[in-house]
């Protein structure tokens, strides 16, 4: 059902853009969602006092209340304050802008009803992006997706009715955020990270208590996944404490508004922000950091960073920004905090500028824990292949040693153009994690795999020049042996090949037959 409604919705929506470019679109449409989705919060909060006014059972009964006294009530903003729920001032609610849909004005309608909620309610200023009356859609077509949206019904009440509604939400708020990413390519991955490489970090991090920390966290998915980790072992929202950085100031109000309709506490910082030049966090250690930094970033140095004491293990090249996310995330560490990153290929093995000796010195630190090669065809922006990197800034098991996993071959492909890993990979991956590093009771013990899994000293490392790709450490996959010697397969094998050229000739012959029966001679 909810698959159904997602896809419908989205069809539509696309529809509806026309010839708009889906980054620009991807604001109106998830804005309209965000408001619809507060709207009916808000109203199934004020149907419930109502219902509780009256019911001489519940603690909120008023006695002898005539309708007057109620609407006063309504209006006390503790009542929703209480419960998470955002103030919606009457004019910006959604059925009055629903009501207008048709108006020619409904751009600059829209755009007051978000300044006035964003009045009422503080921790929503500076994140609705206000730009419904300059868009440029074809007449009427803002309003069809005003009509679009109400389709989509948040407005249950009681505890299970609101979770599902918000779970709803969220669901499609998510799907919209990967269709946008597919359909803006390169683009998109500037905000959207595709969510199976999302899970898997969560997964072989297990963030469960704590503080949780992306220096560059695009719409928030990692935050997000954090958080159904945590829900689905046990545990509950609010088990964790939300921090976020983002530069882009579009992206910012993404996070901010994924984040608000699943009601997760949050603190992306006063401002969209570089992290590198205004760390919005400066005196953050994380128990937890995820993050999916832009790769090979070549613009992103400034004088003020000569110095700086993240830089413990070497001052990263002018050109290249790998290093600096790696040494800005343990920097962020607690002491016994662990990050999960996802880099470009080249960060485990380049040796230009002083790429490798910041290498070998985080390498000879012991501050490297896992590294996993990933498939090609993961990322909606980028064909680059990538990988892994996972630090702590002190080990609790195997000091002196690394886990190295060849994923590459785990991918399955969910399009032409699209690799995901299944729920089943990310499963087995996060079991060899733990398994290596002897934790959880449910886990077998560890055992070097040949061409998947193996762990190696920092010797070994050192005598492979600091290098940490995978597929130097891990060997080829075990092939079954058939007792057949290798003179009788190559035999096989050049039979096989004789008897495919001298079919190959047989059809040749055949198709200048046909052709030189239709005229055409060669």
């Amino acid at each position: 059902m909810i698959e159904d409604i997602k896809k419908t919705l989205w069809a539509t929506a696309d529809k509806l853009r026309a010839n708009m470019d889906a980054a620009e679109y991807k604001h109106i449409v998830l804005g309209l969602i965000f408001v619809k989705y507060i709207s009916d919060t808000f109203q199934s909060r004020r149907d419930e006092l109502l219902r509780r006014f009256v019911d001489t059972r519940d603690d909120y009964f008023l006695q002898d209340a005539d309708v007057s006294l109620m609407d006063a009530e309504l209006e006390d903003r503790d009542y929703y304050k209480e419960v998470n729920v955002f103030w919606m001032p009457e004019t910006a609610r959604w059925e009055s802008l629903r009501a207008q849909a048709k108006q020619a004005d409904i751009g600059k309608r829209i755009d007051d009803a978000l300044a006035l909620i964003e009045t009422e309610n503080p921790k929503l200023k500076g994140i609705l992006d206000k730009r419904y009356a300059r868009v440029q859609l074809s007449d009427g077509k803002l309003g069809e997706l005003v009509d679009l949206v109400s389709q989509i019904g948040f407005g249950e009440s009681g505890d299970t009715a609101k979770n599902h509604a918000r779970d709803l939400l969220g669901q499609v708020y998510e799907y919209f955020l990967g269709q946008f990413a597919s359909a803006e390519g390169k683009r998109g991955g500037q905000f959207y990270t595709p969510a199976s490489i999302v899970k898997t970090l969560v997964a072989v991090l297990a963030p469960h208590h704590g503080q949780v920390y992306d220096p560059c966290c695009g719409s928030g998915g990692m935050f997000v996944q954090s958080e159904r980790f945590i829900e689905a072992h046990g545990g509950k929202i609010g088990d964790v404490s939300i921090y976020g950085q983002e530069a882009n100031p579009t992206t910012w109000r993404l996070a901010a508004m994924n984040l608000a309709i699943r009601g997760i506490d949050f603190n992306l910082g006063k401002e969209p922000a570089d992290t590198f030049v205004r760390n919005q966090h400066p005196n953050l250690r994380a128990d937890f950091i995820l993050a999916n930094p832009p790769f090979n970033i070549s613009d992103w140095w400034h004088g003020s960073l000569e110095g700086d004491p993240r830089w413990v293990y070497g001052t990263p090249p002018q050109g290249n920004a790998n290093y600096a996310w790696l040494q800005h995330m343990l920097h962020h560490l607690k002491p016994m905090g662990r990050a999960g990153i996802v880099l470009a290929n080249g960060s485990m093995s380049s040796s230009q500028n002083s790429e490798g000796d910041i290498r070998r010195a985080m390498v000879d630190a012991d501050k490297v824990e896992v590294m996993i090669a990933l498939p090609g065809q993961l990322f909606f922006n980028t064909q680059i292949p990538a990988c892994l990197w996972f630090l702590v800034k002190e080990k609790r098991a195997r000091q002196g040693e690394v886990l190295f996993i060849d994923a590459r071959k785990l991918g399955s492909m969910i399009s032409r153009v699209q690799c995901e890993f299944t729920d089943e990979i990310i499963a087995k991956i996060a079991g060899t994690v733990a398994a290596w590093r002897g934790e959880g009771e449910s886990y077998e013990e560890y055992a070097d795999v040949a061409g998947y899994c193996r762990s190696v000293t920092l010797a070994e490392i050192a005598e492979h020049g600091h290098v940490l790709t995978p597929g130097r450490y891990v060997g080829a996959e075990a092939v079954e042996d058939d007792d057949e010697s290798f003179a009788e397969k190559l035999l096989k094998l050049t039979e096989t090949l004789g008897e495919q050229m001298a079919k190959g000739v047989e059809l040749d012959q055949l198709i200048r037959q046909k052709l030189g029966g239709l005229g055409y001679e060669f």
